[in-house]
């Protein structure tokens, strides 16, 4: 918010100059991002009349004026503007002078062979905004000439811009600003009174509606006649002008003023169009939700389609306005108007929000109304809109209709309970010169009293503190309160202090494993991507978002493993290659509720190797078992034994290529290839691998001990044995549950197990499989002989026989 401190001196004393005011609000929580020193615009600009005006002996748009600035001698300016007479009254900028709106030093030169000895300015060259094309000419008579122009265009005035919290919605007002002010540096407050208005009763025409009492807990309609619209004067053109806002007419203005001035947002409606709009004399303001398909042509001229979450000002249910965010076209006031209805409401601030940002339109009413506007000042703030049109706009109130519903106003003031103790528990000493201490009873009553708060000892070094209306959505709790005086008493006056003993930073054991995780992966050759959490809607237990930024990211993932495909066959399509990655991230998903979890999936394909003139050119796509050997590299790293059973259920993947990952009886993932069908859709390699395994499974199968700090194990100084195992095996029979087998019948002796030979076809019988496995058997404290080998591999032999029916061929 823009805030002129001309006007802010008005409302509160002030001592400090601009740049102590801005450090002093900054280091309050209330940021200033700019000082605007409207004084340097026109310094050496001065009030000039100009004497006589003749056109320019060489140059037809030019004009050779005599301008008298009080000085001993008048000056000869050569002025370019159409609109520059005699008798008229000007601003000067005398030689010397430098503008730095338009960054010129004025200097004595010669226009067209004619000296010139100054500039008349208009309002553009001295940095404001004007409709104007040409000089400015003051619409006052008898000013002083080579007086200062400054005060009388309002650019003795500096400007603060200053960014309020989310939770100071009264700071978004000039007196809220002054209140802050005052707090801050013991100040006096001056704010204006709101005056009583008188309503003169000639008609009973006006009725209110509001169909939703929370959503518009209070609503004041004025009927106002005998309307004179004009310009506002200068004093209040140049506040609005320093605030930002341009100025329109005297209505508008003043609606605008109040909202400055107290926050509380004002709309005035031409009577005479609402009735147009309504048919009727007998008019009814209403307040309701729009109904989906009603359209409202708004003030900016564009023309909004409604939905029910829009808060509509009706005239005879007839859309008017959009409640709280901006009027309509069809009833604004014009130059025409005579009789206006002034509507001054509060609406819920999380109505507005969501009307707001259904259009896509947000206005100064609607920030304010979206953070909170108080309750407790809506009378004043309207009593002062009424005062001001009776006074500028020669204005007649003749009837005042009210739809309140707010609770009783001694509940506005919320009463918090508060304990000194706690108070320096949480911030700690102060420093005192050379000493440390705390905060005492009075540094508190100073503080809050100042604030507006009012406090009542309820024991021992406690209080009840009630807070003012105008805080009411702010100070909620102890705590805030607390917050309150460190940031009056000034954060720089509290001490520094730091832990007694630091502790050496570690990570979590989870985070330590993921990490490692991480590192394995990438030396198995795997990229580490980054995707979107949100995905294209359509798919079995999604969960869609109400209110997304986009259509096309208007669900969350339930896999990573889409979003891999995706990449793989971005990425070929590009030019770059096979993609071999892996993501870590969060799926989500629906069942008996909202559900989510962390998971990491890889994508393998294609060729691996490089120097393909090695082989001719050939590509040689990577095969199941080198895939299925990264897994297993990156398990064999964290000490897990993973078993692989056959797996169907994912439409995406090899129905007879595809397993899922088991660890300790849990499921633990899937691993497969990619099925024939989708490959050819999406143009991919013959081969591509992926994966998708559960990060909470996996860090609970990890034993911390074993993996953040590997346990040794000696080897065996003495030599294996080894037997080979042949045999025909059914084709259902998967080689992980022939390997349990053998390590459990072996158990004891056995090392290792290892399949080096598959066999299918000749001399095999149907539906069977020729197998072969080498089996390692050592003991670690003594060389093996014959008698002890052969009944552990003989008892492995019938363990087969009896569990699979396997036909032995050695």
């Amino acid at each position: 918010m823009r805030i002129s401190l001309n006007w802010l001196r008005e409302l509160v004393e002030i001592k400090l100059n601009p740049e102590e005011l801005a450090q002093t609000l900054t280091m309050a929580g209330f940021e200033v991002e700019d000082i605007e020193d409207r004084r340097t615009w026109a310094n050496g600009v001065v009030v000039g009349r100009v004497l006589e005006r003749q056109p320019h002996p060489n140059a037809d748009k030019l004009s050779v004026c005599q301008v008298d600035i009080g000085a001993d001698e008048t000056l000869n300016i050569v002025c370019g503007a159409a609109n520059v007479r005699a008798d008229i009254y000007v601003p000067v900028a005398t030689t010397g002078t430098y503008l730095p709106n338009i960054g010129l030093k004025i200097k004595s030169a010669k226009l067209r062979g004619v000296p010139s000895q100054g500039m008349i300015c208009s309002l553009k060259e001295l940095g404001l905004p004007t409709d104007v094309d040409g000089i400015h000419i003051f619409p006052q008579e008898n000013l002083q000439i080579g007086s200062d122009v400054r005060p009388l265009l309002g650019l003795d005035d500096v400007i603060l811009d200053l960014t309020a919290t989310a939770n100071r919605a009264d700071a978004l007002s000039m007196v809220g600003v002054a209140r802050e002010v005052a707090a801050l540096t013991g100040g006096k407050l001056s704010i204006p009174e709101a005056g009583e208005v008188s309503i003169t009763k000639n008609t009973e025409n006006l009725a209110l509606k509001i169909a939703d009492t929370q959503a518009c807990p209070a609503y004041i309609g004025t009927v106002i006649e005998q309307v004179k619209i004009a310009p506002s004067p200068d004093w209040l053109q140049q506040r609005l002008r320093a605030a930002g806002v341009r100025p329109i007419n005297n209505v508008v203005d003043i609606t605008n003023y109040v909202l400055l001035e107290w926050g509380q947002p004002l709309h005035a409606f031409d009577r005479n169009r609402l009735q147009s709009v309504a048919s009727s004399e007998s008019l009814t303001v209403g307040v309701r939700f729009a109904t989906s398909g009603e359209t409202l042509k708004t003030l900016d001229g564009q023309t909004r389609n409604l939905t029910i979450q829009n808060l509509l000002i009706t005239a005879n249910d007839k859309p008017v306005a959009l409640a709280g965010v901006m009027g309509g076209e069809e009833t604004e006031v014009h130059e025409g108007t005579q009789s206006l209805v002034l509507e001054a409401a509060l609406f819920d601030s999380v109505a507005i929000r969501r009307s707001s940002r259904s259009v896509g339109l947000r206005s100064e009413a609607s920030g304010r109304y979206e953070r909170g506007v108080n309750r407790a000042e809506l009378e004043v703030a309207n009593r002062r809109a009424l005062s001001l049109m009776s006074e500028l706009a020669q204005a007649v109130i003749v009837q005042q209709e009210i739809a309140d519903t707010r609770p009783d106003p001694s509940t506005w003031s919320r009463s918090i309970a508060l304990r000194l103790e706690r108070v320096n528990q949480v911030l700690g000493p102060i420093e005192l010169q050379e000493e440390t201490g705390e905060l005492e009873e009075r540094d508190v009553e100073r503080i809050l009293t100042a604030l507006g708060c009012e406090l009542t000892p309820s024991g021992e070094r406690s209080w009840t503190v009630s807070v003012p209306p105008y805080r009411y959505r702010d100070l909620e709790r102890e705590i805030d309160l607390i917050e309150e005086i460190a940031r009056l008493y000034g954060y720089d006056n509290f001490c520094d202090t730091l832990p007694e003993k630091a502790e050496a930073g570690y990570l979590p054991l989870d985070q330590e494993l993921i990490r490692k995780l991480r590192a394995f992966l990438r030396a198995e050759g795997l990229t580490e991507l980054i995707h979107y959490s949100l995905v294209k809607p359509g798919e079995d237990r999604q969960i869609v978002l109400t209110n997304p930024l986009f259509a096309e990211y208007s669900a969350l993932r339930t896999d990573l493993i889409s979003g891999l495909i995706d990449a793989f066959q971005y990425n070929l399509e590009q030019g770059n290659g096979c993609l071999n990655g892996f993501d870590i991230g969060r799926i989500f998903w629906q069942e008996d509720g909202l559900q989510e979890a962390e998971a990491i999936a890889g994508i393998i394909g294609g060729d691996r190797t490089i120097g393909k003139w090695s082989k001719g050119g050939r590509e040689q796509p990577i095969t199941w078992f080198e895939a299925k050997g990264v897994l297993e590299s990156v398990f064999r790293q964290l000490s897990l034994q993973i078993e692989y059973q056959p797996d169907r259920r994912d439409e995406r993947l090899h129905p007879g290529r595809t397993a899922s990952l088991w660890v300790r009886g849990n499921r633990l993932g899937i691993f497969g290839q990619l099925h024939p069908q989708l490959r050819r859709e999406r143009g991919l390699p013959d081969s591509v691998f992926v994966f998708q395994l559960d990060i909470d499974v996996l860090l609970d199968s990890l034993e911390q001990d074993e993996t953040l700090t590997p346990a040794f194990h000696a080897y065996s100084t003495y030599p294996a044995s080894d037997r080979d195992i042949a045999f025909f095996a059914p084709v259902k029979v998967s080689v992980a549950e022939l390997e349990k087998a053998i390590s459990k019948a072996g158990k004891g002796l056995l090392e290792s197990v290892e399949l080096f030979d598959e066999y299918r076809g000749e001399n095999v019988p149907q539906g069977q499989r020729s197998l072969a496995f080498r089996l390692i058997y050592r003991a670690s404290d003594r060389t093996l002989t014959e008698a002890e080998v052969e009944p552990v591999h003989n008892k492995v032999r019938e363990a087969l026989v009896e569990k699979f029916g396997v036909n032995l061929r050695s």
